[in-house]
C-alpha cells in the first residue's frame, strides 16, 4: 500500500513538472531536424536565450525559426511563424518565413535596372517583377557561422558576381543579438568589388498572440510615418510618396490593423495591395538615425513589440496572401491575415526610382544598418 501510494505521489509530481514545463515552454525544436547538407554546406539550429526570451535561428537563409516570449501571465508564446525542420522549409509554399532577404528586398520593376550605363536583367519571380533577390536569393542560401554564443550569432555569406543577375561579389555579415532587455538586434554589413544595389532585411511573420492563434486584425498598430508609397497594380511604386492623413494608411495614432480594411473595395491602394502591403516613409530627423518605426500590441496576451531601425522605410504586410497551404510548428495552418510583417528597408524599386534614396553600394564603401525588435508587456 505504501509502495503504491509513493508511486502515485511520484506520478503526480512528475505530471505537475511536465504540465508546468509545458505551460511555460510550449514547444521545443529538435536540432537533428535542422542538421542536413544543402549544396555541400551543413545547416544547423542555434538557440539564443536570456532569462525571459528564447530565439531559435538556422543558418539556412539566416532564418528566425521561433521566438518565445512571455505574456502578461508569464506563459510563453511563440510569436514568429516557422516550421519544425529544414525539410518543411524546403517544401513550403511560402519561401521567406523568418529569413534574411536580399540582395535587394522588395520588388524591382520588370526585373531590370540600369547602373553606370549597363542594363542588368534579373529573374522575374513575382509576376513581371523581381522580388526579394530572386528565386535563389540569400534566403535560400546556407550561411557560414562565424561565431555563436549564448545570446548572439554572427553569419556570413558571399553572393558571387552575377548571382541572380546582380553585379559584383557581395560579402555580407549579419549578426543576431538577444539583449537582456528582450531586444532582438539585427545588424547588417556588406562590401562589394563592383557597384551594386543592396537592400537587406529580415522577413519574420509575427502574431503576438502566438503562431496559429487567429487573426492579427485586432492587434493595435502604430507606425511613425507621415507618408506612404502608393503602388500600381503589380505593387511597384508610382514614383512619389503621399501623406497618410485622411487615408486608411494613417497609423500615427494607435488603431487596430483591421479597422479600415472594410474600405478595401473603395480605396484604390488597399484594393491593389489586397489590404496592407506598402512601404511607409519613416519620420526621421536624420535618414540614418536609429528611431522608433512601429509599435504593436496584442491586448489579450499583453505582448508588445517595438521596431527600431536605421532604415528610411518599412514595408507593412498584413498577411493578405496566405491561404492555409503551409502547416507550422504547432500543426496549425498559416491562415489569411493571421500574421504580419514589418520589414525595415529602403523603398521598393529604388534602382529605378530617381526620387528615392539610393541603394547603390560602391567598392570601398561599407553597407551598415541595424534593426531592433523589442518585446515587452503593454502598460
Amino acid at each position: 500500500m505504501t509502495f503504491s501510494k509513493n508511486l502515485y505521489l511520484m506520478f503526480l509530481s512528475l505530471l505537475f513538472v511536465f504540465c508546468t514545463t509545458n505551460r511555460k515552454h510550449p514547444f521545443q525544436l529538435k536540432a537533428k531536424d535542422f542538421q542536413t547538407t544543402i549544396d555541400g554546406k551543413k545547416t544547423d539550429l542555434f538557440l539564443l536565450q536570456n532569462k525571459e526570451t528564447k530565439v531559435y535561428i538556422t543558418n539556412y537563409g539566416g532564418r528566425i525559426i521561433s521566438l518565445l516570449t512571455p505574456d502578461k501571465n508569464g506563459d510563453m508564446g511563440d510569436v514568429v511563424l516557422g516550421f519544425n525542420s529544414i525539410d518543411n522549409y524546403l517544401k513550403a509554399n511560402g519561401k521567406y518565413h523568418g529569413s534574411l532577404i536580399g540582395r535587394v528586398g522588395n520588388r524591382i520593376a520588370k526585373g531590370r535596372f540600369e547602373l553606370n550605363g549597363t542594363v542588368y536583367n534579373l529573374p522575374k519571380n513575382n509576376g513581371e517583377n523581381h522580388l526579394h533577390g530572386g528565386p535563389e536569393g540569400i534566403n535560400n542560401q546556407v550561411w557560414d557561422v562565424k561565431s555563436i554564443g549564448d545570446n548572439s550569432i554572427v553569419l556570413s555569406y558571399t553572393s558571387e558576381d552575377g548571382a541572380m543577375g546582380y553585379p559584383g561579389n557581395l560579402a555580407m555579415e549579419v549578426s543576431y543579438q538577444l539583449s537582456e532587455s528582450n531586444e532582438v538586434i539585427i545588424t547588417y554589413e556588406a562590401t562589394t568589388d563592383k557597384s551594386t544595389p543592396v537592400n537587406l532585411t529580415n522577413h519574420a511573420f509575427f502574431n503576438l498572440a502566438g503562431e496559429g492563434n487567429g487573426t492579427i486584425n485586432d492587434h493595435l498598430l502604430t507606425i511613425n510615418a507621415d507618408q506612404f508609397t502608393p503602388v500600381d497594380d503589380s505593387l511597384i511604386p508610382l514614383g512619389d510618396n503621399t501623406n497618410v492623413e485622411d487615408t486608411p494608411f494613417d497609423f500615427r495614432i494607435e488603431k487596430a490593423i483591421g479597422q479600415d480594411l472594410n474600405l478595401q473595395e473603395t480605396d484604390l491602394q488597399l484594393n491593389r495591395g489586397k489590404g496592407y502591403d506598402h512601404n511607409f516613409v519613416l519620420n526621421k530627423t536624420d535618414i540614418e538615425e536609429l528611431s522608433l518605426a512601429a509599435t504593436v500590441v496584442e491586448t489579450k496576451s499583453g505582448r508588445k513589440m517595438e521596431v527600431f531601425t536605421e532604415e528610411p522605410g518599412m514595408q507593412f504586410y498584413g498577411g493578405n496572401f496566405f491561404q492555409s497551404k503551409d502547416i507550422g510548428k504547432y500543426g496549425k495552418a498559416f491562415g489569411y491575415r493571421e500574421s504580419f510583417a514589418l520589414e525595415t528597408q529602403h523603398y521598393p524599386d529604388s534602382p529605378n526610382q530617381p526620387n528615392f534614396p539610393s541603394i547603390i553600394l560602391k567598392p570601398g564603401e561599407v553597407y551598415s544598418t541595424m534593426t531592433i525588435y523589442k518585446f515587452s508587456l503593454a502598460d
